[in-house]
């Protein structure tokens, strides 16, 4: 608790260093976070792009830095070049997974020796995605692991980084390009990543269309999977379903007579 409160403390001396009422957005050095600590007095952490990550994807912040928005809207920390960050009032998206929606179970074809030895619950889960083909049965076209934990510069972001990349191909010949997100244990998915992941497509990748796709474990270890795309609303869920992998024998004829009176037309 005493690592929150000082991280607290800290984006909220920043914040009100910069903010004024009516203010949507503005930006901040990275130095800050320094110089700041050092005239409260507060411990900084080795990596000090911690307390940026801890408020996107971690923690709520500060409730005094909540009431400064407007009814619907909350504010996101984005990268704005090197060592700058921008914070910027925008519409509140959930990417809360929907507790109402059903599994849908899959036979498990991850290999044994690949789940026991796992490093962390993302690469587990990135694992998960890859050897049950999650990404061509969730988007419904071929798809091919490209590259993991690409880290590349974008204009006006900086360095960005994505958990993997696959491209696709469709029955019609068409080409995509899925940056993927993956989140597990304490960490929360976040519209920066995916406006992130957006930017960079279309810098690097301009003749492919975008699809970005998330995934974050959620409870006995299914898998919630969601696809984004930019609406006139801003960036929203185009798409969500849960997975639940499990050995071959656990699904029943009538779970699969189930799923083929459920399938979309």
């Amino acid at each position: 608790m005493a690592g929150k409160n000082r991280y607290e403390r800290l984006i909220e001396a920043i914040f009100f260093h910069h903010y004024e009422p009516g203010c949507t957005r503005f930006t901040f050095e990275r130095e800050e976070l320094e110089r700041f600590a050092a005239e409260l007095n507060i411990r900084l952490p080795k990596n000090l792009g911690d307390v940026v990550y801890t408020f996107r994807y971690r923690s709520e912040l500060p409730v005094r830095v909540s009431e400064t928005c407007l009814k619907g809207m909350t504010w996101y920390i984005f990268p704005a070049g090197k060592g700058r960050y921008r914070f910027e009032m925008q519409p509140e998206v959930d990417l809360q997974p929907n507790p109402n929606y059903g599994k849908i179970k899959l036979p498990d074809a991850t290999p044994g020796i690949i789940a026991s030895y796992a490093l962390s619950d993302e690469q587990a889960l990135l694992a998960k995605l890859r050897y049950n083909r999650l990404l061509d049965i969730f988007t419904r076209i071929t798809c091919y692991s490209l590259q993991n934990h690409l880290r590349t510069a974008v204009v006006d972001m900086g360095q960005v980084e994505t958990d993997e990349l696959y491209v696709g191909m469709d029955r019609s010949g068409t080409q995509y390009i899925l940056p993927v997100q993956a989140k597990g244990g304490r960490d929360k998915l976040n519209i920066v990543q995916i406006l992130q992941d957006m930017a960079m497509c279309a810098q690097k990748f301009p003749n492919l269309v975008c699809r970005p796709i998330a995934a974050q474990f959620i409870r006995d270890d299914s898998i919630a999977m969601f696809e984004f795309a930019d609406t006139e609303e801003g960036v929203r869920v185009v798409c969500e379903r849960h997975y639940r992998l499990v050995p071959p024998d656990e699904i029943s004829p009538e779970e699969l007579g189930r799923y083929k009176q459920m399938r979309d037309e």
